[in-house]
């Protein structure tokens, strides 16, 4: 079934479930514009390649490609992996995707309104019609929330907890017409949350103004993972400090407090001449500098089923951050992938993805 309806997930029964509950699959999009990725896009492909071979050892695997590039992609990718054709103005799926949600028995789609992280590119209207397209494949029915909003600058615990970024979602170039209190009402209506704890910052210079997927998530209910530095000259030092206090003052939905396990860092890393000089410059895209520091983290994963997809960053924190997730979450593979291809691009594993939950009943 599918179509449009026209009240609100929580008027309905259905909610967000945590990302660590079961799926049916899940999505992502193919890497084309050179204005974003280097060397036509060539090197991130096979980074996209790598990401969705590791998830479809866990989960089947929708990669949605542009006409003109749909017979290389499918040649690139694994046979496991199911390639449509479905066209975007770059490969988000995490922010341009919808957001599942359900009732135990069915699943519905958010599509959230969408302006490219308050205008980090001038056309995103091919964007605008991914999550329609999506819940149209997977023939779910659709709501369209009257809000700006993107799927990395949320986690949920699936039990009335939501964790976002004051930077992120009370930023002026969102959702200028709402304060908070108007906000978190739309959180609820649409995600079926009922409480909302508000961090204060994201990762220190990540461009998409304060995503919390790359600072902070749910390992289960009443536990998070937070990035970490012990260098009190880095920025980030100060804006890991600052949350952690919020989240160890915190209770959520259930009154449970909240437990933080830290996550360190990798160590700062920028852009190279080569990987900069390898961007196509284009007036209305933001530039990649040789020098920029790059929102380098391990908080970046994705929940697969019986697995997590981890980045990794040729650092020597890599094995040490594979580890310690590997004994927070000893019910599953904690596998690593060498994502900086992505973080070039501005992202990473859990933001060119998007889950689709399972259910008992599929309608």
């Amino acid at each position: 079934m599918t179509g449009l309806i026209r009240s609100t997930p929580r008027a309905d029964g259905f909610h967000m479930p945590g990302e660590y509950e079961l799926h049916a699959g899940a999505w992502m999009l193919w890497p084309e514009r050179p204005d974003n990725w280097r060397d036509n896009a060539v090197p991130a492909q096979q980074t996209f390649a790598n990401v969705a071979a590791a998830i479809a050892a866990f989960e089947p695997v929708t990669v949605g490609v542009s006409q003109k590039l749909f017979l290389e992609a499918r040649s690139k990718l694994p046979a496991a992996v199911r390639v449509v054709e479905l066209s975007s103005n770059d490969s988000w799926m995490r922010d341009c995707g919808p957001t599942c949600v359900t009732n135990g028995k069915e699943v519905r789609a958010v599509d959230w309104d969408f302006n490219a992280w308050g205008g980090l590119y001038t056309d995103f209207s091919l964007d605008q019609q991914v999550a329609q397209k999506v819940a149209e494949i997977e023939r779910i029915e659709r709501y369209k929330a009257p809000f700006i909003l993107e799927g990395g600058s949320i986690h949920v615990d699936g039990q009335g907890t939501l964790l976002t970024t004051k930077e992120c979602l009370l930023n002026q170039n969102r959702n200028a017409r709402l304060n908070q209190a108007q906000i978190e009402e739309y959180l609820r209506a649409y995600l079926g949350v009922e409480k909302i704890i508000w961090l204060e910052r994201g990762i220190y210079l990540d461009e998409t103004q304060g995503h919390v997927d790359n600072i902070c998530c749910f390992l289960r209910p009443g536990e998070v993972a937070l990035a970490w530095t012990d260098d009190k000259a880095d920025p980030q030092y100060e804006i890991s400090r600052e949350n952690e206090e919020i989240l160890q003052a915190a209770t959520d939905a259930r009154g449970r407090r909240i437990k933080v396990h830290r996550i360190h860092l990798p160590e700062p890393a920028t852009i190279t001449k080569e990987e900069s000089e390898g961007v196509l410059p284009v007036e209305g895209t933001l530039p990649r500098v040789a020098g920029d520091r790059l929102a380098a983290s391990y908080i970046n994963f994705f929940f697969c089923n019986g697995g997590a997809v981890v980045p990794t960053f040729d650092d020597p924190m890599d094995a040490v951050a594979l580890a310690q997730l590997q004994e927070l979450l000893p019910e599953r593979k904690v596998v690593g992938v060498s994502s900086r291809e992505i973080l070039l691009g501005g992202g990473n594993v859990h933001c060119i993805t998007q889950q689709v939950p399972r259910v008992e009943i599929r309608e």
